[in-house]
């Protein structure tokens, strides 16, 4: 099985995305990495304004601890696979790339780009992608903040075919993960990112397999009554140990 990953560098999923490609090593015959922060994407200014916006203050030191304080540049090629950068997955940059790998499956880890048809289509086995929620439920971007909300927090991980529309594909493999009182939206995500690999295992030997769900609706980034709510309740996006962990990943090359 020949692999094109697609992923982003930062702190909720570099070390599933490490231990995935020590996994699949002779597998993966491809990287395309993302840049949350690209032109196309409004830059980092624009992006925090928008955010501001959306969600309130409350949202930005989940964002600058998760995507500000990215991981040293370099991980990803240190693994001797090719790392193309993802200006747009749908480009004919990307088309031409993903033509000369020969990929027979696309899997996506954190990959904040939405794939059209033509582009699964051109991968024998379509894609797959790894979300750190119980779909149908929280689908969207932040799905460990929606999760953390929940009058009763449940979390889990899934993983399902790609499809035009978000977290929408058939289920492939999906797993109920507990996690302790007091876990942050930030440790939540990194710990069912590394608790997906194996699943993402699962998936790569039957890739056609699954069951359809109904998706029921879309998370968006969070308004700010539920980043208020969270905060009555005693419940962090982040905190000085993801803070940690987000500058040890930066400093590790």
């Amino acid at each position: 099985m020949r692999i094109a990953l697609f992923t982003l560098e930062s702190a909720l999923s570099a070390e599933a995305v490490e231990a995935f490609l020590q996994d699949h090593d002779q597998s993966v015959v491809l990287i395309g990495r993302s840049d949350p922060f690209r032109p196309g994407s409004g830059g980092p200014v624009r992006q925090a304004w928008k955010h501001l916006r959306r969600s309130g203050p409350r949202l930005l030191p989940y964002l600058a601890v998760n995507y500000g304080l990215r991981p040293a540049p370099g991980r990803l090629a240190g693994h001797g696979i090719p790392v193309v950068e993802v200006a747009d997955v749908n480009g004919p940059a990307m088309a031409a790339a993903i033509d000369a790998a020969r990929p027979d499956l696309l899997v996506s880890l954190h990959f904040d780009q939405i794939f059209r048809a033509e582009t699964l289509a051109l991968a024998r086995w379509g894609g797959i992608n790894l979300h750190p929620a119980l779909l149908p439920r929280h689908r969207g971007p932040v799905p460990t903040i929606w999760a953390l909300a929940e009058p009763e927090p449940c979390f889990g991980v899934t993983v399902h075919r790609l499809v035009p529309r978000i977290d929408a594909g058939a289920i492939l493999a999906q797993r109920e993960v507990p996690l302790p009182s007091g876990t942050t939206a930030s440790a939540a995500a990194r710990l069912l990112h590394l608790a997906g690999v194996p699943l993402l295992a699962e998936a790569i030997a039957h890739p056609m397999a699954g069951r359809e769900a109904a998706p029921l609706t879309y998370c968006p980034f969070p308004p700010p009554d539920l980043l208020r709510h969270l905060a009555r309740q005693g419940r962090r996006l982040a905190d000085a140990a993801d803070l940690r962990h987000a500058l040890r990943l930066a400093r590790r090359a």
